[in-house]
């Protein structure tokens, strides 16, 4: 299947179901990822709200949900999960970039550093515990997205993978899609302009796309500390997500045919 789902303006939106687990299979189009909605066309709405949406997972930081608002279509009502935790400390991004040498070692160091550190934030494990609930408990199809669509969204992705019995080849392989050669030229100039805006300096191609890909050591790192903390991925559902036996039993029976 094609996992990319094209707009003109929404970027990375793929579906993330339709994979094999077990003696099952994830739902197709219940399931799907993406960059923001902020840029997002009347076109896009209108395709947008033919999908049915029921929930919508922001996973953004309210600095970045002020500074580029979510577009929504006539008629929206969907329920729209995001939260302001932790805003009393630095955005981490802006906090590298202004100190950063801009260097491609710079930023693979930088997004290692994040993914040590995102599975623990107090922000993320109340997001990601209300996404769980709201998975098991909604009846139609739900959208997890970023600003990106791939540091936050991949690991949330990644661990409903997981949960649902996916096998580790297709859960990685899922979550480097998001490094699609096309978009990521494309998104090029954009991200080359808005590094040169925060600290005035220009940043050389191969950095910027450093910056741009997910890469199959970063997610690695994540499942690495969330192990070391938990004993296993199932340890940090349980002990930090709160995903018991019977929450998990309702997300199989929601996400698997």
């Amino acid at each position: 299947m094609t996992r990319h789902i094209p707009f003109e303006a929404i970027e990375n939106f793929r579906d993330f179901g339709d994979y094999a687990a077990g003696q099952k299979r994830l739902k197709r189009g219940l399931l799907y990822r993406s960059a923001s909605q902020s840029r997002a066309t009347d076109a896009d709405l209108e395709k947008l709200g033919g999908l049915g949406l029921s929930v919508i997972v922001d996973l953004r930081r309210s600095n970045e949900r002020e500074k580029e608002p979510s577009r929504r279509w006539n008629g929206f009502a969907a329920q729209v999960i995001d939260n302001d935790i932790g805003q009393d400390t630095a955005d981490e991004w802006a906090t590298f970039i202004q100190s950063s040498d801009l260097t491609p070692q710079s930023f693979h160091g930088y997004m290692m550093d994040y993914y040590r550190h995102l599975p623990f934030q107090r922000r993320h494990i109340d997001l990601y515990q209300r996404y769980f609930r709201a998975l098991a408990q909604s009846e139609g199809p739900i959208l997890v997205h970023c600003a990106a669509g791939k540091d936050r969204t991949g690991i949330i992705c990644a661990l409903t993978h997981h949960v649902a019995g996916v096998h580790d080849d297709d859960i990685q392989a899922d979550y480097l899609l998001t490094n699609d050669p096309a978009r990521m030229e494309k998104r090029l100039p954009m991200v080359r302009e808005a590094v040169h805006e925060a600290t005035g300096k220009i940043a050389s191609d191969e950095a910027l796309m450093v910056a741009m890909r997910v890469e199959a050591e970063y997610l690695a790192e994540a499942f690495r500390v969330i192990r070391e903390a938990h004993g296993s991925l199932d340890g940090y559902l349980d002990e930090a997500l709160g995903l018991d036996a019977d929450l998990r039993g309702r997300l199989h029976d929601r996400l698997l045919a």
